[in-house]
């Protein structure tokens, strides 16, 4: 063997490898033996070298937002015959011949189990419910490049005569035309444009794709006999056919009846997961022996386990090991077979570079054809069209299949490689370029950032993120409050926040199918919503998802608020009421969450610390027992939560109280920012005791006091007389009223107030919400403000430019 270039390239030749079966564990460095010579520590180095060099791809390849699955691929690229494995002396050492057989072996029962998860989390349901846009989009994009595929085949067609040609445009064919599902969904995931109606699309039409792929290779699949074509192929068809109905007829059923015989509330039995992994490699010996792929036997199989518990738990127990461990062992033998010298004479770099371009450019045009027919703007059809080229695993399995089945040759390998990685690779950055631009032209005409700044006769769009079905009852409770009518209606849109962890599982993202270990509780959010907006007149309610990092999950809300155009962000505390009334932290990013919407977000935002408003509000609907506090201190925050109450108090079932605290002390000459915000909170004071004149439902009160002690005093006071507290964050404003308060805060982001009203020791477990105005709202309205002593006054003088900016609350 030594006279052999020891390389992957040669595993198609027919070479004899020679191996003791006995040199499997070394005895030891100290007795002489080289661990390379054994099997075990070299698979063990192989591995490590292939996880190491793809973890730095990755890590130098996340600014530029490059999925996985590419560096991957490089990174096999790197270890194989076109780099790294271009020395003898290391292909001889890191990766022999003899090596091969276990590393593809190894790399294969990943792949089977990878895609048996894929089955798992794949919902037919999805396909079924697909529109005819997104159905007709994913066929459209395929017939381009099936064309381009063809053409590709008659040019490699002298080097693989022994293959049909029917056969190699089915290989060529599919490679090119397909759109991998689960690199999809994480780059859309990633550039959070999951809830975007090009991303919906996208994903709809991406599973057609996928499906109509693995239906075209396994046709692929069964005509790649070389002898007896026909009747080896039809018997391959028929088997397979029959495999897929037995197991929707017979083994779906089968598992179900399985577990509807595990108690509820119970797990399910290491008996009933071990039949499961156990059926898994039946099916891929079943398919393998009939002529099709053992992966197509565990992506079937997959499909036909039920969702629920079962499809949560093997998820959750194989994902990290599979997705992590064994399945870059795959994309790396990909890379690792790949010459790019093999590539050579301009002929082929030529051949290259137009496949890829005319591949590339023909899904794009083919699905801008049929967006422009649905009337979709240009833009989006291109932006469509890029995400649709997004390449894979299905793409690398028939590329793998294809070079073992000889339709394939070391260069035309190279070839399709290269072109899927560099179209996969030009996703990304073009998406976010486009959308940059686009974003900005969105956000241009959103004014209305703020409750102060939303028009009385328009309707209220406000953002109300969840992170668990808990948070929901007092979140409904808060809506029903803010008093929709049928001149200013509300506009809800439910923002579900789901942790993406670093797994390509694609079924976190489908929000409409799929199982996970979120989706109970998506589809309990989602159902309880729809209860509440079939009763609640004048909501409108909207689910969504957003699936991402708790590290940047911020801004898939500040995207969401700029898309939907929202006024107000309604967001929970990190912190949840415990059966004894105290609070506890629920999840430690939570906290930074919030943090950072303050920080970004593109309208006023609202943190809600829930304390059973929900509970309060039940006792008795028939009367007024919704008792509304706003506490007053001055301020853009504080108007904001005024504004907030004002709006509230409009609801029969709804008494405000607005507590307005003054110092006792002699007046102090204030700078003239500080002079023009005394103005602005003076004159809507008085706008609210004018509206007093004509409403018993809002008591205004002033207390006087001295400094920071007093006002904790005041506050204490209060007792439990209020169900909800509104008060402004009041980071920008410098109060002698609040000295000393924050010395002592737990949670400062809340502001002083805030953080007092939700501390444990605060003598009423009373629910509160924390408002932090939008910058840069009222600095246009201060003459319509200030001119004017009563509301209708206010809206009928102010400039033509403010008209939109209401001065009470919608009137019933």
């Amino acid at each position: 063997m030594s006279g052999q270039k020891a390389d992957l390239t040669n595993v198609s030749l027919p070479t004899v490898i020679c191996y003791a079966p006995t040199m499997i564990t070394t005895n030891g460095i100290w007795r002489g033996n080289n661990p390379l010579e054994y099997s075990l520590p070299l698979f063990i180095l192989q591995l490590i070298l292939i996880i190491v060099i793809t973890r730095l791809f990755v890590f130098a390849l996340k600014p530029l937002r490059q999925p996985r699955v590419i560096s991957e691929i490089l990174g096999g690229i790197v270890l194989g015959p076109s780099v790294l494995g271009r020395s003898k002396k290391f292909a001889e050492a890191i990766f022999p011949l003899r090596s091969v057989m276990i590393l593809e072996t190894m790399a294969n029962l990943g792949l089977l189990y990878f895609l048996f998860l894929v089955g798992v989390e794949m919902d037919m349901g999805v396909i079924k419910r697909t529109g005819k846009k997104a159905f007709t989009i994913a066929i459209s994009g395929m017939i381009m490049p099936f064309l381009i595929a063809a053409s590709f085949a008659l040019f490699i067609r002298s080097n693989s005569d022994v293959v049909p040609l029917s056969t190699s445009i089915l290989f060529l064919g599919v490679s090119l035309s397909v759109t991998a599902f689960p690199i999809l969904a994480r780059i859309l995931a990633e550039l959070k444009l999951l809830n975007t109606e090009i991303g919906r699309i996208a994903m709809s039409a991406a599973l057609v794709n996928d499906m109509c792929a693995w239906i075209l290779l396994a046709f692929a699949i069964a005509l790649t006999e070389n002898e007896i074509v026909s009747l080896a192929s039809i018997g391959t068809i028929l088997s397979s056919t029959a495999f897929v109905a037995l197991c929707v007829f017979v083994i779906k059923p089968m598992i179900s009846w399985m577990m509807d015989k595990i108690p509820e509330g119970e797990s399910i039995s290491e008996f009933s997961l071990c039949i499961i992994l156990t059926g898994v490699m039946i099916s891929g010996f079943v398919t393998d022996a009939m002529g099709t792929h053992s992966v197509f036997g565990a992506f079937v199989f997959g499909l036909v386990i039920p969702h629920g518990s079962l499809g949560v738990t093997l998820v959750e127990k194989l994902e990290d090991f599979v997705s992590g461990l064994l399945l870059p062992l795959f994309f790396a033998i990909s890379g690792l077979k790949t010459n790019i010298p093999s590539i050579g004479d301009v002929e082929t770099w030529i051949a290259l570079v137009l496949v890829t371009i005319f591949s590339f450019l023909g899904k794009v045009a083919g699905t801008m054809l049929v967006s422009t027919y649905y009337r979709m703007p240009l833009i989006e059809g291109f932006a469509l069209g890029l995400l649709m080229n997004s390449k894979g695993l299905v793409e690398m399995i028939v590329l793998n299949l294809g070079k073992d089945q000889k339709v394939l040759d070391d260069k035309a390998f190279a070839v399709m490689v290269v072109a899927a990685l560099v179209m996969t690779s030009i996703v990304s950055p073009s998406i976010v370029t486009i959308y940059n631009f686009t974003r900005k032209q969105s956000t241009y005409n959103y004014k209305k950032r703020t409750l102060w700044a939303s028009n009385q006769e328009e309707d209220l769009r406000i953002l109300v993120c969840i992170h668990h079905p808990r948070n929901v009852p007092s979140l409904i409770t808060l809506l029903e409050l803010s008093n929709p009518t049928k001149k200013s209606p509300i506009s809800a849109f439910v923002l579900h926040l789901v942790e993406l962890t670093g797994r390509d599982s694609a079924v976190l993202i489908v929000h409409t199918g799929g199982i996970s270990r979120t989706q109970s509780q998506s589809d309990h959010i989602i159902s309880t919503f729809q209860s509440f907006q079939k009763k609640a007149p004048f909501i409108s309610i909207e689910t969504l998802t957003a699936v991402s990092p708790y590290s940047t999950m911020h801004e898939d809300i500040r995207n969401v608020a700029e898309d939907k155009h929202a006024a107000l962000i309604i967001i929970p505390f990190h912190k949840q009421q415990t059966v004894d009334g105290g609070m506890e932290a629920s999840h430690p990013a939570y906290r930074a969450i919030n943090e950072n919407v303050f920080a970004s977000a593109p309208c006023s935002v609202g943190i809600f610390v829930d304390r059973g408003l929900a509970r309060a509000t039940r006792l008795d609907r028939n009367r007024v027992n919704n008792h509304v506090a706003v506490l007053f201190f001055g301020g853009g925050d504080d108007r904001e939560a005024l504004t907030y109450g004002w709006r509230m108090s409009e609801n029969p079932n709804v008494n405000l109280t607005v507590i307005r605290f003054l110092s006792a002390g002699e007046r102090i000459e204030l700078s003239a920012d500080s002079e023009r915000e005394k103005r602005r909170d003076d004159n809507y004071i008085h706008l609210l005791q004018e509206r007093m004149k004509s409403d018993s439902s809002i008591e205004y009160l002033e207390k006087i006091v001295n400094h920071g002690e007093d006002t904790v005093a005041a506050i204490r006071a209060m007792g439990s007389a209020h169900d909800l507290f509104i008060v402004g964050r009041g980071k920008t404003t410098e109060s002698p009223l609040l000295a000393g308060i924050t010395d002592w805060s737990e949670c400062p982001e809340l502001g002083a107030i805030g953080d007092l009203l939700a501390s444990p020791d605060f003598p009423a477990a009373c629910s509160v919400l924390v408002v932090q105005q939008h910058v840069g709202t009222e600095e246009h309205g201060d003459t319509a403000v200030e001119s004017h002593s009563s509301p209708s006054q206010a809206h009928s003088q102010q400039p033509e430019v403010f008209d939109s900016r209401p001065r009470t609350p919608p009137q019933q």
